[in-house]
């Protein structure tokens, strides 16, 4: 049987490429065996069926197969074998006198590029388009932070310590003046990281936010951005035909996209999500399919955007629209989230029910339960038009950046000059839900029946409302009742068993009384599996089960994709308690199963701040025996983490805690 429980991959440039006179033909036939066994740990969608550790998923696995009715899986088995010279990262198709690829017969592209440039220019180029993704993401909701602000834009600000605290933080005054003064000051700042050209001017996010021990590693290193929209433009502008030909220079530039993507998709957009929205608190919210109820208005939101599911989600629970869903024959409405929409709503807004990430969206459709799919941006599949078609089920989008062929557009406009319209925009699409569940009496629907409850909306402000400071958690690290923390995040891939190796990984993490933070994609499956129930403590080592008793659970779930912010922000508040810098402590990031190309930025993030970063799925590196180095270990000296592949998950988790256990050692917490 294939699949990373019983194949794995050894540490590529240590075991496969040897360092040494080898000839430039010999790494060529190294690199395309690696990349040869590295496809055979690829799973085939019956055994996705097998080896996906959720039964709900197998149950809908099986159910589409029988219906006749594709998923990720499928698509991914039809694309078999995958191309060798993608996956070693070694084809490039950056001009029009391409494509290239590198092969014992041709060693260089036709303007002289190499495998090292070649390499690292796809790199940079997916790099740039992570910190233009999460860019949009954090363009849209500092802008409504600014345009409620400004009242342009009629929400009210809900996150009035989180403004005034972080505006304090940036040097931006807030004694004596007005909350909206206050925030369109704020919103303006994060802006101007976003898309300041002046190279003279300072990247106050970074400053603000950021440990001045890491703020000093990067400036000597040369890696502050100007700002994310400039390091973007350069990224592009580097790796276009005849420009940049040095593949040191292109890396560099890559962390400076990395840290973009940090410091304004990231962290920016966490503060202006936190000041519209508020932070939320930790709540109990049911998990997976089997939430799914008949008989209602079933409405899911799937993507990014938190402005208008708000919007949606109160329409929805108005006496107005629920009754007029009664008079159509449904018990009532009920809401539904898919990838971070879901996550951002659940510990919002009561009644927001959490179903899936990403990869298994199409399964949720196939349900036959949904009435309305409302889409924004981001990890929204096409295919889900597929699915919808067979099950009636109406979609629409609501941004212009990201359209559905034969979906119905409730959109704001690309110049948002309709933002004002919020309200009535929502009402629509809550109309069309109803509409749609009269329209779909009679479609089958099958729900398995499996749901959870699950711990969610832990923060930096949940730590210290419940133990009064970070010290508490501090000193458990210290004393080893914490043996370390682990981020675990993430998008899931076809090329791993589905969610296996994120559960796989967290499994052993917890046994050895390792505390798990977790968000986006990734935490859906800890979510379904227990691991962030109270009941889930029972999974962890002793020493960690006695600190998390009576009612923590062992995976603090913090939210969206975005709450990476949240994960840093508790890591870096107990470093600072203890005296102890970041590359120091035992701290691990954690992507088991990465597929995107925001992926690569996140674990960069990590990786800049001195976090080492884990991972079953290999970038497309195995071309290049100089960007392997510098990915897997070049920057030990110079920024204090790497990165470790292993496709074996709980070879993997292992590894994590080994790493953790030198760490104390060299703290002398033995």
């Amino acid at each position: 049987m294939t699949g990373v429980q019983t194949c794995a991959l050894p540490i590529y440039h240590e075991q496969v490429h040897p360092h040494g006179d080898s000839s430039d033909d010999a790494f060529i036939r190294d690199y395309m065996a690696a990349v040869g066994a590295y496809k055979q740990t690829f799973p085939t969608r019956d055994e996705q069926i097998e080896q996906t550790p959720d039964p709900a998923v197998r149950e809908m696995l099986i159910r589409q197969k029988q219906l006749g009715i594709d998923t990720t899986f499928d698509r991914f088995d039809k694309q078999k074998p995958q191309c060798n010279f993608g996956l070693a990262g070694v084809c490039c198709k950056n001009c029009n006198m391409g494509p290239c690829r590198i092969t014992a017969k041709a060693k260089r592209g036709i303007c002289g590029a190499d495998a090292d440039l070649i390499v690292a220019r796809n790199l940079l180029r997916s790099a740039a388009a992570g910190a233009a993704q999460h860019g949009m993401h954090g363009r849209e909701l500092m802008l409504e932070l600014k345009w409620a602000a400004e009242s342009k834009l009629d929400v009210p600000l809900l996150g009035e310590q989180k403004i005034k605290d972080t505006a304090a933080a940036f040097g931006i005054p807030t004694a004596h003046r007005k909350l909206k003064s206050v925030a369109a000051d704020l919103a303006g700042a994060l802006l101007a990281d976003l898309s300041n050209p002046d190279p003279a001017k300072p990247y106050k996010t970074i400053e603000a936010c950021a440990p001045p021990e890491r703020v000093a590693v990067w400036k000597d290193l040369d890696l502050v951005p100007i700002s994310a929209y400039h390091e973007v433009f350069e990224a592009y502008h580097k790796t276009g035909v005849g420009t940049d030909g040095d593949w040191k220079s292109i890396l560099q530039q890559m962390l400076r996209c990395g840290l973009a993507f940090t410091f304004s998709g990231v962290v920016g957009t966490s503060i202006a999500t936190d000041g519209l929205f508020g932070v939320g608190d930790r709540v109990t919210s049911k998990v997976n399919i089997g939430a799914l109820k008949k008989g209602y208005v079933n409405i899911a939101v799937h993507g990014h955007l938190p402005l208008l599911v708000k919007a949606i989600v109160k329409a929805g629970q108005s006496e107005k629209f629920v009754d007029l869903a009664r008079r159509q024959g449904a018990k009532g409405i009920r809401f539904y989230g898919i990838c971070c929409s879901g996550l951002s709503a659940m510990y919002r807004y009561a009644g927001v029910i959490p179903l899936s990430n990403a990869v298994s969206a199409e399964l949720v459709l196939g349900t036959g339960a949904l009435d309305l799919w409302v889409a924004d941006v981001q990890d929204v599949f096409p295919a889900i038009m597929d699915v919808a078609h067979c099950t009636q089920t109406a979609v629409v989008t609501t941004s212009a950046s990201a359209r559905l062929p034969g979906a119905e557009r409730f959109e704001y406009d690309r110049h948002h000059s309709n933002i004002g319209e919020t309200k009535t925009l929502a009402e629509k699409i809550v109309m069309r839900g109803i509409q749609s569940f009269a329209d779909r009496r009679g479609v089958p629907v099958y729900i398995p029946p499996y749901e959870v409850e699950a711990e969610v909306g832990f923060s930096v402000e949940y730590v210290h409302k419940r133990f009064g400071s970070m010290t508490p958690v501090a000193e458990a690290i210290r004393d080893g009742r914490i043996l370390g923390i682990v981020n675990m995040v993430g998008c899931n891939n076809p090329k791993v068993p589905y969610e296996r190796c994120i559960a796989d990984v967290t499994e052993v993490l917890v046994k050895n009384n390792v505390l798990v933070l977790s968000n986006g994609c990734a935490s859906y499956p800890l979510m379904k599996l227990g691991y962030c129930s109270k009941a889930g403590r029972e999974k962890a080592g002793e020493a960690l089960r006695k600190f998390l008793a009576p009612d923590l659970p062992p995976v603090w779930h913090v939210g969206e994709c975005i709450d990476n912010t949240r994960s840093s922000g508790i890591m870096a508040g107990i470093a600072a308690t203890l005296g102890v810098d970041l590359p120091a402590m035992p701290y691990a990031f954690s992507s088991p199963e990465w597929s995107n190309e925001k992926g690569l930025d996140a674990a960069m993030g990590f990786r800049l701040l001195g976090v080492s970063s884990y991972h079953c799925v290999e970038a497309p590196i195995f071309g290049s025996k100089n960007v392997i180095e510098f990915m897997k270990e070049g920057t030990r000296e110079t920024l204090g983490s790497v990165m470790h592949v292993n496709v074996d998950p709980k070879a993997l988790g292992e590894k994590i805690v080994a790493d953790m256990k030198a760490k104390r050692a060299a703290l002398g917490w033995d």
